[in-house]
């Protein structure tokens, strides 16, 4: 399932989809009537993707949800959202056991169902089929490459280049001792 790009935007109802971005704003396609128009900065615009329900373990992605919603319901539409709240309780009890009674209102259930079916009419909820010679051929490779895999061979990696000896019989204040640093740095910076 892909729900990347699809969009809600608070006090309009459904789903939208990113269509293109402007300068100010950006360019949502309905996925209910397929009306295009600018949605601007000052709406609060939530990402599908970004959106979790509350657990009492860890917060769970909504895509996750979905999913386990869509396995349910063999990839077919859900319970209305306008049932009453009652029967959504019971219905998200189905498929996600440990979710938050506290933290997840009544109106979120009815987003939750409203906006599954919504995905589920408009096809972004599918089964994805994947044939049994598929899975076989990526099996294969995958069994070829642990098994031909040459072994790495070991980097050598240059010895640390030894810093310069002193002459212990230069003492570091003298000048016979500065002039050889000069030298070496005029060395170096030659090179």
């Amino acid at each position: 399932m892909d729900i990347k790009g699809i969009i809600a935007i608070s006090g309009k109802p459904g789903l939208y989809k990113v269509a293109a971005q402007g300068r100010n704003n950006i360019i949502v396609e309905s996925l209910d009537t397929g009306k295009k128009f600018p949605a601007f900065s000052s709406d609060k615009i939530s990402a599908l993707e970004d959106i979790c329900i509350y657990t009492y373990e860890e917060d769970v992605p909504l895509g996750d949800v979905y999913d386990k919603l869509a396995e349910k319901e063999n990839y077919k539409a859900s319970i209305n959202h306008k049932e009453p709240s009652e029967k959504l309780r019971k219905q998200i009890e189905t498929f996600l056991p440990d979710w938050d009674e506290s933290r997840v209102h009544d109106s979120d259930l009815k987003k939750l169902f409203q906006w599954y079916n919504i995905l589920v009419e408009k096809g972004y909820i599918v089964k994805e089929e994947k044939s049994e010679k598929e899975s076989t051929d990526k099996k294969a490779k995958t069994d070829s490459k642990t098994k031909t895999a040459p072994k790495a061979k070991a980097k050598k990696t240059p010895a640390p280049k030894a810093a310069p000896k002193k002459n212990p019989a230069i003492k570091s204040g003298s000048k016979t001792a500065k002039a050889k640093t000069q030298t070496r740095a005029r060395k170096k910076g030659g090179e």
